[in-house]
């Protein structure tokens, strides 16, 4: 499997938020996340990249 991971930045560094992330679903400045497991993570954040080769999705705060 290539489940991707979720970081968002804080204060500088990327802080892990959801590991085996399925699902993302942007709203406005809102991400729901969710994992192959279930697990669901709500963010007040953006989207600053994703990359596939790392399995790696990164948010900024907003």
């Amino acid at each position: 499997m290539c489940e991707a991971h979720a970081f968002i930045l804080k204060n500088g560094k990327e802080e892990k938020v959801l590991e085996d992330v399925d699902l993302v679903e942007l709203d406005n400045d809102e991400v729901k996340l969710v994992s192959i497991f279930g697990e669901q993570k709500t963010l007040k954040a953006r989207l600053k990249f994703y990359n596939n080769t790392e399995g790696k999705i990164l948010f900024e705060p907003v």
